[in-house]
């Protein structure tokens, strides 16, 4: 019930549900936070009307920027409905860096924006933390952000969040899958888990099948299902930065909504056809068994899930072993995924139960 100031007896902004001095204790307690993102370029500061980058600062001459933005879909309601608020922040700045690095460019600067029906500022404070420490591991910096406290628009708990990301590239070496040919191999680095996309038919399955989420997995007896199910968005942009730069990669896709079947062809020329063997990797059993719960087709899996591979690079074949080695260095693991044949625009899935393409003009379906 709204009542009146005490004091004057007339409304405040408080009495309607949203509190300024929360909304400034949150931005204080988040400056650490910030600052810890510097780089060159960004100073890390908060609390201005806007954030500045110089990209001379950062080594660029001639650069073409990049930008990008996502959010985190409804993995984050098995965040809210879990209390696991402290990684959903890093998904967030995966899901748009790993589109940046996708491009050749590397990221520059972060912005997020996290909205509310009533601003609790211990989880606020968990999400900007997780935001954080995804752009220490991308090697951007958070430099501004908006905090929203919307009551009426959110149910009690409930949050919603959105990155911007911006990333520069120097002129004329950007990626853009126009040297991406037949005889190309394509290798992937393989995902920490279901990352940040088919989660509305993974909590529906938790629904319909009972899952108990606060139980040990029956996949891996050392973790509860939740934190399998919550793990973070592997953010692929140290291992990636270098070997793009030396030009040993012609190409690169990113493996969220659509999967292998949908994202390989984003990369590829017309007359190149992606070719993928599902039986070159074995998948992670948290898949098998989201497949099994669900009995889902193969073909189902191929465009819903990342199926273990959450980012494939398409390489000269003489380039294969030098940048797999360079990858694994740096932390990675790769597997084989397939290659690159003349054909239709578009990509084939095959394994042991069977083969699935998606060969209509990506633009049409997409773009129009």
């Amino acid at each position: 019930m709204t009542t009146k100031s005490p004091r004057t007896g007339g409304y405040t902004y408080e009495d309607a549900g949203v509190s300024i001095d929360a909304g400034n204790q949150l931005v204080k307690a988040i400056g650490p936070l910030v600052k810890a993102t510097a780089r060159a370029g960004a100073d890390g500061e908060i609390g201005g009307f806007g954030g500045f980058f110089d990209p001379k600062a950062a080594g660029y001459a001639d650069p073409l920027l990049v930008a990008a933005n996502d959010g985190v879909g409804t993995k984050l309601k098995l965040a809210i409905d879990h209390d696991r608020h402290d990684t959903v922040g890093i998904d967030l700045v995966a899901m748009c860096v790993n589109d940046l690095i996708v491009q050749g460019a590397e990221p520059l600067f972060f912005l997020d924006y996290f909205a509310t029906g009533k601003l609790e500022n211990g989880i606020a404070e968990r999400v900007i933390a997780g935001i954080a420490d995804g752009c220490k591991q991308a090697g951007c910096a958070l430099i501004g952000g908006e905090t929203a406290e919307m009551p009426g628009m959110y149910a009690a708990g409930d949050y919603d969040l959105a990155g911007f990301c911006v990333g520069a590239v120097e002129r004329g070496e950007q990626l853009t899958g126009d040297k991406v040919a037949p005889g190309h191999v394509l290798i992937g680095l393989t995902s920490s888990g279901v990352h940040s996309n088919g989660y509305s038919l993974v909590r529906r399955l938790a629904a319909d099948k009972g899952w108990r989420l606060d139980r040990p997995a029956l996949f891996d007896s050392d973790r509860l299902l939740i934190d399998a199910l919550i793990e973070p968005t592997r953010i692929y942009v140290s291992s990636l930065l270098p070997v793009i730069r030396d030009g040993l990669v012609d190409g690169l896709a990113h493996i969220t909504g659509g999967g292998l079947l949908e994202n390989l062809p984003r990369i590829l020329p017309q007359g190149a056809h992606a070719r993928v063997d599902a039986n070159l990797w074995d998948q992670p059993r948290l898949m098998a068994f989201l497949q099994a719960q669900g009995n889902i087709e193969p073909s189902e899996m191929a465009r819903t899930f990342n199926c273990g591979v959450g980012m494939v690079l398409a390489i000269a074949a003489d380039k294969a072993a030098a940048v797999t080695q360079r990858l694994q260095d740096g932390g990675e693991t790769v597997v084989p995924v397939g290659e690159i044949i003349a054909g239709e625009r578009g990509c084939t899935v095959s394994g042991s139960a069977g083969t699935w393409s998606a060969t209509q003009d990506w633009e049409a379906t997409h773009l129009a």
